[in-house]
């Protein structure tokens, strides 16, 4: 089943044969590249049970030692992880809560593990309902528990629990300001950890004596523990002062609700604990496990592409940055790739990931893989067999019903034919609309899984 709903639309969309071949291309690795991180697989490839060991990630945990295993979760891919772990331990589970997003509980079958619909990004009222079940659920555990706790990009949103006197409301409009300022994403993070019950490691402090296992799928450059779904499992390294210090670097602090800012003058103060560091003794028995990440997206990509006759290198999968300006580089690449002929040393199809980030300013309808390729068309201008794909791995650009989307060489043409100004629309933060325009958002639907975002640019096209 193709995981690019509009594969064939996106291709004919093509001015000349070289610019849809480069299109079909760049998207066959693009769906090479998401289907490698499909968290069933992953999960079936690197979680093994022999007789009673089971094996993950290189640790070995004897379930005869145990008395009750529990699961728990929440991410984007929790849902598929949840389906696959099942099937590997099966009655071995007591009991399991995980929060996945609003509408997609149909996608997959649990039994023994029950599946919340919860709000993303915005939190909602399910979420909150799910991070009190699934707290009450790790509640009173001893050395006989295995807590088996499945964690993907999308947890901070899909498992809110906020600290006492801090409304659901008032945290999502924190959050919000924090994404609309352009905030990088462990800023977010830093932030969210310290008006939360769960997060910043408290959920690992709360199932402590008990051993936790926790799988997860990375959607953070670099892939730090402590930041992915705002780290949970995992010792915190900020502050409350880091966390004032971000809200007032970006000028946001005023803005702030009060419950908020109030909490984390409190916890400068020292009247609540910190999150808990490293060195915590109750830490001694949780084990975090990246089953997932982009680089694993993008090794897929690079031998697809290899076995279509193209020569990938991948460029990074630490790629960040304004969105518009990634863009700008890429399309520079393209450039140097035609017009001096040199294709970077003989490679025709570079492939990179990370996460890119957007400062709002205008109201218009997007996100980061869409501003990314539009920015990049106003200098692909002209190119002819050259297309560059930015997309979402989890299928969601932004407030838009698109992953990311495809440009070429004659983007901009079909844009003008239309009255469509790309300068405009850049500036009103309006990339969705551009691409609806012009039929070239790429339409995955949620994907189940999440690890950053990938770009891809093929060259097909013969030296100008």
């Amino acid at each position: 089943m193709a995981i690019i709903k509009n594969f064939d639309e996106l291709t004919h969309n093509a001015k000349t044969l070289a610019c849809a071949e480069a299109r079909r291309a760049v998207l066959t690795l693009v769906e090479a590249a998401i289907a490698a991180v499909d968290p069933r697989a992953l999960i079936r490839n690197r979680v093994n049970l022999k007789g009673q060991i089971l094996e993950a990630g290189g640790l070995h945990f004897d379930l005869s030692n145990f008395e009750r295993i529990l699961v728990a979760g929440a991410g984007k891919a929790s849902g598929a992880m949840a389906e696959a772990l099942e099937e590997r331990l099966g009655d071995r589970i007591d009991a399991g809560l995980v929060n996945v997003p609003k509408g997609t509980t149909h996608n997959f079958h649990t039994t023994k593990i029950r599946l919340q619909e919860a709000g993303h990004p915005i939190p909602d009222e399910g979420g909150l309902e799910g991070a009190r079940g699934i707290t009450k659920l790790l509640q009173g555990l001893d050395e006989r528990a295995l807590v088996v706790f499945l964690l993907s990009g999308g947890g901070s949103a899909l498992l809110p629990l906020p600290q006492e006197g801090i409304s659901l409301a008032e945290k999502k409009a924190t959050t919000d300001l924090l994404l609309r300022c352009g905030a990088t994403i462990e800023e977010v993070n830093t932030v969210r950890k310290h008006i939360s019950a769960v997060k910043g490691g408290q959920l690992a402090a709360r199932v402590y004596p008990a051993t936790l296992l926790c799988l997860i799928l990375s959607d953070i450059v670099g892939d730090p523990i402590a930041s992915i779904a705002s780290g949970p499992t995992a010792p915190d390294p900020t502050t409350y002062r880091e966390a004032l210090d971000i809200l007032r670097r970006y000028g946001i602090w005023n803005k702030t609700p009060l419950s908020v800012r109030m909490w984390l003058e409190r916890g400068l103060e020292g009247a609540v604990p910190e999150t808990p560091k490293r060195g915590d003794p109750r830490f001694e028995r949780i084990h975090n496990v990246v089953l997932g990440n982009n680089r694993v997206a993008l090794d897929a990509a690079e031998k697809k592409a290899s076995s279509m006759g193209l020569k990938p290198i991948i460029l990074s999968s630490f790629i960040e940055g304004e969105a518009r300006h990634v863009g700008t580089m890429f399309a520079g690449l393209a450039r140097e790739m035609q017009v001096h002929g040199t294709q970077l040393s003989g490679y025709d199809a570079i492939i990179a990931g990370g996460e890119t980030t957007v400062t709002v300013t205008g109201k218009g309808r997007g996100g980061r893989n869409q501003e990314l390729v539009l920015s990049a068309s106003r200098r692909l201008r002209g190119t002819d067999g050259i297309a560059l794909a930015s997309v979402g791995t989890d299928g969601v650009d932004g407030l838009s019903d698109y992953a990311g989307a495809v440009v070429d060489g004659s983007t901009l043409d079909r844009g003008n034919e239309k009255k469509l100004n790309p300068l405009t629309y850049l500036a009103n933060n309006d990339s969705h609309n551009f691409f609806a325009a012009l039929g070239d958002g790429i339409l995955t639907g949620p994907t189940g899984t999440n690890v950053n975002d990938i770009m891809i640019l093929v060259n097909m096209g013969a030296k100008k």
